[in-house]
């Protein structure tokens, strides 16, 4: 890993006063445009037109997001997105004129946070970038963060997540055995929730237990944690997406 990179993926997510959104966009004034409307909303906004100068702008740029243009001159923004993605989990958008249902699942599949066909709203824009960003507990998406220590506690419909302990209470309070592997990947899943998570995506993100699985054990585990959470007149959070992969549909909070 160059040092550039390795820089950006050991800082990407540390809490900033403004929240900074990188904006890869080819089309200079499609890149304006999204820059005035996101520094209205009180976002700090850094701009690129190629792979060459995002990567260029990762340097000295910490994002908190950023917004990817999949046909970008040059490196696509597929490739771009695949080698970033491999180096942090800096949440992505990707934005793009092919928006058919293939091109949507494709970039969801791929773990991508969302996925803006062309042309869009500056509104839908922003509110669809505060969404991804509450998602992934910074802040209320208004282009501030909250400072604070990190979480060390999980909740969702009743359910407790110790991150310390590596405990999951069921909501009558009752400690639930979970592997090592169930526990990684009920934590995968409660720090992207209500988004498409494809099976290669979940292997990525809970690499240090499932680093060597294969999409059918991971189907195998998702079933095995999601009887586990099944409580009385209740359906596991976890849903299947056909064709896709898993989403989880709770809403969490941390504490």
């Amino acid at each position: 890993m160059s040092r550039t990179v390795e820089r950006f993926a050991l800082s990407a997510h540390q809490p900033s006063i403004v929240q900074t959104i990188l904006v890869v966009e080819d089309d200079g004034a499609l890149r304006t445009l999204i820059t005035r409307a996101l520094r209205e909303n009180g976002f700090h906004v850094v701009t690129a037109a190629t792979g060459a100068e995002m990567w260029v702008s990762l340097r000295d740029t910490q994002p908190d997001l950023v917004v990817l243009d999949i046909m970008l001159p040059g490196t696509s923004g597929i490739d771009l997105f695949r080698r970033l993605r491999r180096e942090s989990d800096v949440p992505i958008i990707f934005a793009s004129a092919r928006g058919s249902e293939e091109d949507r699942v494709l970039g969801l599949e791929l773990g991508a946070d969302d996925y803006l066909a062309k042309p869009f709203g500056t509104r839908e824009l922003v509110a669809r970038i505060g969404a991804v960003l509450r998602r992934h507990g910074m802040g209320d998406g208004s282009g501030t963060v909250r400072g604070g220590p990190p979480a060390s506690e999980v909740r969702f419909d009743g359910w407790t997540v110790s991150l310390a302990r590596r405990e999951l209470r069921s909501p009558t309070g009752a400690l639930v055995d979970l592997t090592g592997a169930e526990f990684d990947l009920l934590v995968t899943f409660t720090a992207n929730p209500q988004r498409v998570l494809g099976r290669e995506r979940l292997i990525e993100l809970s690499r240090a237990r499932l680093g060597d699985s294969s999409d059918r054990s991971i189907d195998v585990l998702v079933s095995r944690l999601r009887r586990k959470l099944q409580a009385a007149n209740h359906e596991a959070p976890i849903v299947t997406v056909r064709g896709v992969g898993y989403m989880f549909q709770a809403a969490p909070e941390r504490f």
